[in-house]
């Protein structure tokens, strides 16, 4: 088993309660570690999980775990832990898995998974849509798409995240959330394979060669996963092909290192919107 087998990789480093006296990995947390990685992995194919099956019509449960150790992790070790679905079968999924540190295999395991009735937790077939997804996943497909087009046609979609991020989230007065931009703004929203709503933004003219960015709202489940990234870039292309030279956003603080990571620049004073403290941010187009 070797890292090329895979496309999917959860990083992390081994910590204190983890090991014995000589620093090495406790043999059951190998199994806690695939844990935590398959929980990201229905974040990379942009699930946000307790929806989505919600939507599928089940949930799914570990039925079988086995595993092989090769070499211990120790202490401060940075290891990856790999997963694959390798089979789909009527109800039941079936994983590959491996914990490296580097280039070296530690840990290999097979996982088996099953849908079920939440309720009864009896076996149900792997939904088409579920099924599909995986092995889109696997064979590199896209398991995002990204619908750009005015609030009469994506209104419904962009006001449900925002609603839920701004509105439940934020506590953001609705009538403050939307405006009468939305009317007149190019919106971005991000759907899944599901074709669930999960993050969306926003594109007015600001002045003339200069386009603002704003509304910006990712799931919160789903965050860390590069929908922001993906949905800020497909504004930034929106405000090129109409001949902007800048782009300008008003971000929170707890969000400017995400948009400085991005070329943006800092520009002013912070100032305070809906009781949130901002900062002006640009980009050069």
């Amino acid at each position: 088993m070797k890292r090329q087998d895979f496309r999917f990789f959860h990083r992390l480093r081994v910590r204190w309660a983890e090991v014995d006296m000589q620093k090495i990995v406790f043999n059951a947390h190998y199994l806690m570690y695939v844990d935590t990685a398959i929980s990201d992995y229905w974040r990379v194919l942009a699930l946000p999980y307790e929806e989505a099956m919600h939507q599928l019509g089940g949930e799914v449960y570990l039925k079988k775990a086995s595993v092989e150790y090769h070499a211990s992790a120790h202490f401060d070790d940075q290891i990856e832990v790999a997963l694959k679905c390798t089979r789909v079968g009527n109800s039941s999924m079936f994983f590959s898995g491996a914990i490296f540190r580097g280039e070296q295999l530690l840990v290999s395991c097979e996982l088996i998974y099953v849908f079920a009735d939440p309720a009864t937790q009896s076996a149900r077939p792997v939904p088409e849509a579920l099924r599909s997804l995986l092995a889109a996943y696997e064979a590199g497909e896209p398991v995002l798409s990204i619908k750009t087009g005015h609030w009469a046609e994506l209104g419904l979609d962009a006001a449900k995240v925002r609603t839920e991020v701004f509105v439940h989230e934020q506590r953001i007065p609705l009538d403050m959330e939307q405006d009468e931009a939305d009317q007149t703004a190019i919106h971005a929203v991000a759907y899944n394979r599901l074709g669930q709503a999960i993050a969306t933004g926003r594109l007015t003219s600001h002045a003339p060669g200069a386009s603002k960015i704003g509304r910006v709202a990712v799931k919160q489940v789903l965050r860390g996963s590069h929908l922001g990234v993906e949905v800020l870039r497909t504004l930034m292309a929106a405000a090129r092909t109409r001949g902007d030279r800048e782009a300008l956003l008003y971000a929170q603080r707890s969000a400017q290192g995400f948009y400085a990571r991005l070329g943006f620049q800092t520009r002013g004073e912070p100032f305070e919107e809906a009781g949130i403290a901002h900062i002006e941010m640009f980009c050069s187009l």
